[in-house]
C-alpha cells in the first residue's frame, strides 16, 4: 500500500491533490487541521493535513484463481478499513467545523470568510438582505456539513436549493395565505403610514370581483378626514355600504346593520404605534371578542427594530397574521423573515404597489423564500 500525506489550504483543495496523485481509489486514512508559518507563534495559517493511501492492484497468480472468492474477500478487507477510517476522518471534520461554527462572534460575514467561496457567496448575500446574524449562523452550519458531505463537489444550483429547503423548514409551521372566509369580520391594524386602507380595498376588491361576496365597510379612522374620504371612494367604485364608528356602541349598531353580509372589513386609525394608549383605544371601538379575523400591516421599508416594537405593542390583541407591504419599495427583505421566526407568525399577503385591486399577492412559503433569494 502507497501512503502519503498532503497539506492544503481546505479538504476540497486536499481532495484534488490526492486524486492527481494517488487516483480515484485513493482512501483517506486520517485528517487534521495544523497550522504553518508564523513568527514567533503569531500569524499562522490553518491548513488541513489529509494521510491518504492507494493499494495497487497485485498480479493475479495460479493460486489466487484457485481460490476465488475467499482471495477476494481478503483482498476487499484493507479497502473496507480504509472507507471506513475515511467515513469516521470526515465526520471528525464536520464535528470540528460545527464546533466552529458554535464558536463564532456575531460578526458571521468576518468569520465565514475561511470557508470555501461558494458558501462565502451565500452568507453575504443573506447579510445583504439582512437576516439576522442567528438564522445565518444557523443555516450556515447545516451547509458547511451538507458541502463537506458532499466533498466540496455541489454546484451553486445545488448550494441555493439546500438553502430555500432550510428557509422552508423555518416555516413548516405557520399559517399562511389571505382572509379564511371563515370569520364574518376582517380588521386590519398597524401604524400609519403602512397602506392599510388601499390594502383592505385591495382584499375587499378580490371578495366582491373574485369570490362574489357581499361585503361592507366599517372605519374607526376618525383622527384623519382624509382617510374616511379615502374608503368612501373604495366603498362607491365596490358598491359597497360604509359605517363610521366613533365608539364601541356606534360599532355594533354597525354590526347589526350589516348582519345580512358576508363579509365586514374594518379600518382602524394609524397612530403613533409607540403610544400603547393607541391599542387600548382600538379595545374600546371594536369588539375583538367577536368572529374576526386580524391582520397587522407592517411596511417592509421599516426597520426591524421598529417592527418588532409595532408588534409587540398590538399583541395586546390577537393578530392572525402580518401583512407586508411595499415590496416594490425596498430591495432587502431579511426583516420579514426574522419577524416571522422571532414571533412565531405567518403572512396574509404581500402587496407591491398602491393599484387597486392589483398589487397585492397572496403569501404562500415558497413566495417569500424565492422573494428573499431573488429567485423566480
Amino acid at each position: 500500500m502507497r501512503v502519503k500525506k498532503f497539506v492544503a489550504p481546505s479538504m476540497p483543495e486536499a481532495m484534488k491533490m490526492i486524486r492527481a496523485e494517488l487516483g480515484n481509489d485513493a482512501v483517506i486514512l486520517n485528517s487534521k487541521v495544523v497550522h504553518k508559518g508564523g513568527f514567533f507563534g503569531l500569524f499562522t495559517k490553518k491548513n488541513i493535513e489529509v494521510i491518504a493511501a492507494v493499494d495497487p492492484k497485485p498480479a493475479r497468480s495460479a493460486v489466487t484463481e484457485k481460490k476465488g472468492k475467499s482471495v477476494e474477500k481478503l483482498s476487499e478487507r484493507p479497502v473496507q478499513e480504509g472507507k471506513q477510517l475515511a467515513d469516521a476522518a470526515l465526520l471528525g471534520e464536520i464535528t470540528e467545523l460545527k464546533a466552529m461554527l458554535k464558536q463564532l462572534s456575531t460578526n458571521v460575514t468576518t468569520n465565514f470568510a475561511t470557508y470555501p467561496q461558494p458558501l462565502n457567496e451565500l452568507n453575504e448575500s443573506l447579510a445583504a438582505q439582512e437576516l439576522s446574524n442567528t438564522l445565518r449562523q444557523e443555516m450556515m452550519g447545516e451547509l458547511v456539513e451538507r458541502w463537506y458531505l458532499q466533498r466540496g463537489e455541489a454546484n451553486k444550483k445545488q448550494l441555493l436549493q439546500w438553502t430555500k429547503e432550510l428557509l422552508l423548514k423555518k416555516m413548516a409551521d405557520l399559517s399562511f395565505g389571505g382572509i379564511s372566509f371563515t370569520k364574518k369580520y376582517v380588521n386590519v391594524v398597524g401604524p400609519t403610514g403602512v397602506g392599510k386602507t388601499t390594502t383592505l380595498a385591495k382584499i375587499a376588491a378580490h371578495c366582491v370581483l373574485k369570490h362574489q361576496k357581499k361585503v361592507a365597510f366599517i372605519t374607526t379612522d376618525t383622527y384623519r378626514i382624509a382617510a374616511i374620504e379615502q374608503l368612501k371612494t373604495y366603498a362607491k367604485i365596490l358598491d359597497v355600504p360604509l359605517e363610521v364608528c366613533y365608539n364601541i356602541d356606534d360599532f355594533r349598531e354597525a354590526k347589526k346593520k350589516f348582519s345580512v353580509y358576508d363579509l365586514i372589513f374594518i379600518d382602524t386609525a394609524g397612530r403613533n404605534f409607540r403610544n400603547q394608549q393607541y391599542v387600548q383605544d382600538l379595545r374600546e371601538i371594536i369588539d375583538f371578542d367577536a368572529e374576526m379575523e386580524t391582520f397587522l400591516v407592517l411596511a417592509l421599508t421599516a426597520k426591524y427594530s421598529d417592527m418588532k416594537t409595532i408588534y409587540e405593542q398590538f399583541s395586546l390583541i390577537h393578530i392572525d397574521r402580518i401583512i407586508f407591504t411595499k415590496l416594490d419599495e425596498t430591495s432587502q427583505y431579511g426583516a420579514m423573515f426574522n419577524l416571522m421566526t422571532d414571533y412565531h407568525v405567518g403572512v396574509a399577503y404581500l402587496t407591491n404597489g398602491q393599484n387597486v385591486p392589483d398589487d397585492i399577492i397572496e403569501a404562500s412559503p415558497e413566495k417569500i423564500v424565492n422573494t428573499l433569494l431573488g429567485v423566480d
